[in-house]
């Protein structure tokens, strides 16, 4: 297994077979086998090796998973959780709901070998209220996995329980924060919460808690199976390991391509056939729309999260959005805008205010009603929203127009002149 090809596929392997999402399926691939090696270990050795493999958490931020499960304290007077994180709600990106619908199993077996290495023996999936065909076949996959053993109590013979819940939430973005989604798995409104306590120390009904991506945790039982140098002879140094990015927009085939980390648009581009009615690329986002846009000239910045960081954007979800020379940029800027507006939760004044007046403005400009000053108007509204906002949906809200200003000024200058040359016809008129 250590001489695997970088690009063969290792996430998406088994979602062009016949029922793909079937235990049966799932079993005769491989399914399950890296439960009964991982049961074998201790759960401090399963943590190692994962910490080993330099996997890197897929939600966006690419916090080192090995370390991030060495935080649970190692004693048990309170019971600890495994929350995956599975609210799929960032603009552009569609990996983890293909994941589970196409392969439900390696994301079951991913929790169970995870819970063991943290000693959690219930395991929440928060998945967006929206996809319930994916919540179905998620349930479908639980009671699969329960009544063949590999759930419920002694697992495999080996002494150790877990059971899984999948939890439907409500369709809020802002639940895709792993604060405000604790919340919201414990019935209350989706906000995020002031850290310290971090979920480690006190997180689902104040226990310990690890919060994790479906794409992260599906990775862990090829991770075990593969061993941690297998896993590292993919993606690059810094960031080890296969990735799916969702490439959508105006690309010939928009989908999911699993790739190494640190693959570039214009390889990306390659695999989904190029742009679409050869329609030269303008710009695109390399990981949603919450991250700093790139231009053409970006094509051969190396996607992974040190590579997408130098170049003054981030990784995020890989949700790689194209768009091509016919797009207005303000009118794109202004349309994620009016998202982050509707999504805010309200909480801090920042965020909420910030993307109130933000909307306002945009919608002004594209109108044909700006003026030069809202350039800067804008800018220094975002200012007072970046970094200054209760959690990271603020920061993100910024990034596409401080993004789209630094490289596409000239575009919404090009909106005020028009409201300038409109104001100024009827006062020549009347000078006739």
């Amino acid at each position: 297994m250590s001489t695997v090809d970088p690009v063969t596929p290792v996430l998406t392997k088994r979602w062009l077979s016949p029922r793909s999402w079937s235990i049966q399926t799932y079993e005769q691939l491989e399914g399950y086998t890296a439960v009964r090696k991982a049961l074998g270990a201790t759960p401090e050795q399963i943590v190692q090796v994962v910490k080993d493999s330099g996997l890197r958490g897929r939600g966006g931020a690419g916090f080192p998973s090995g370390l991030k499960w060495s935080f649970m304290p190692p004693n048990e007077d309170k019971p600890h959780y495994l929350v995956i994180n599975a609210d799929e709600g960032e603009p552009g990106t569609c990996k983890d709901i293909p994941l589970m619908m196409a392969d439900p199993h390696s994301l079951i077996e991913g929790c169970i070998i995870a819970s063991y290495a943290m000693r959690s023996h219930h395991c929440f999936i928060y998945v967006r209220g929206e996809a319930l065909h994916c919540i179905r076949r998620l349930n479908q996959a639980v009671a699969e996995a329960k009544a063949a053993g590999y759930l419920g109590a002694n697992i495999l013979g080996s002494g150790y329980d877990l059971e899984i819940t999948v939890h439907a939430g409500a369709g809020a973005y802002i639940c895709g924060e792993e604060t405000a989604l604790l919340d919201s798995l414990e019935g209350r409104r989706g906000q995020p919460r002031l850290k310290p306590p971090f979920p480690a120390a006190a997180g689902l009904y104040a226990a310990p808690t690890t919060v994790n991506n479906v794409e992260t945790i599906a990775s862990v039982p090829y991770i075990i199976n593969g061993g941690s140098d297998w896993f590292r002879k993919m993606g690059t140094e810094k960031s080890p390991g296969p990735k799916i990015y969702s490439i959508s927009g105006h690309v010939e085939k928009p989908g999911q391509y699993e790739a190494p980390l640190g693959t570039t648009l214009r390889q990306l581009l390659d695999m989904a056939g190029g742009m679409k009615d050869g329609i030269p690329l303008k710009f695109w986002t390399p990981g949603g729309s919450s991250t700093p846009m790139f231009t053409a000239e970006h094509m051969d910045v190396p996607l992974d999260f040190e590579g997408a960081a130098e170049a003054g954007s981030m990784l995020g979800t890989t949700a790689v959005q194209v768009f091509n020379e016919t797009v207005s940029v303000p009118w794109a800027v202004m349309k994620w805008t009016q998202f982050y507006k509707h999504e805010s939760c309200g909480k801090c004044t920042p965020c909420r205010e910030g993307t109130y007046w933000l909307t306002q403005i945009l919608e002004r400009m594209v109108d044909g009603n700006g003026t030069e000053e809202d350039i800067d108007t804008l800018l220094d509204v975002c200012d007072n929203v970046l970094g200054r906002s209760f959690c990271a949906l603020g920061d993100g809200a910024v990034s596409p127009i401080q993004s789209g200003i630094k490289y596409f000024r000239d575009e919404f200058l090009a909106l005020c002149q028009k409201n300038r040359e409109k104001n100024r016809k009827p006062a020549l008129a009347g000078a006739n």
